[in-house]
């Protein structure tokens, strides 16, 4: 009996990584910067974002500004916003500020939307 549950939760589900990418990108899109009405995703805060064969997500981000007044507590939310995710068996945020963010890093939508284009 203890051999079998051993087994079992040494086995690993494969996982659909690419179907995963979409839900996890899909849930980032759900979280908004604090200053800047429009999702972390487009505005182009994620900087990396991987996916084990396990489920595990890893992110490095940035923000806007190295004075955010929510630096502190923003990657623990969109860690929370990852866990949601099904499939996603852990989620670590990493936020890094080298490359600095500038607004290259915007899509063309959110660019449109901002009036910037």
């Amino acid at each position: 009996m203890i051999i079998e549950w051993l087994e079992k939760l040494n086995k690993h589900e494969e996982i659909d990584k690419a179907a995963l990418r979409t839900e996890v990108i899909d849930a980032l899109r759900t979280v908004f910067d604090p200053e800047i009405p429009v999702n972390i995703y487009d505005l182009g805060l994620i900087y990396q974002l991987d996916i084990s064969d396990s489920g595990v997500v890893d992110v490095q981000m940035t923000l806007t500004a190295p004075g955010c007044p929510v630096a502190q507590t923003f990657p623990a939310t969109v860690e929370e916003r990852l866990r949601e995710v099904a499939g996603v068996t852990a989620a670590r945020v990493e936020l890094v500020w080298d490359p600095p963010w500038c607004q290259d890093r915007m899509s063309d939508e959110v660019k449109l939307q901002l009036g910037l284009l």
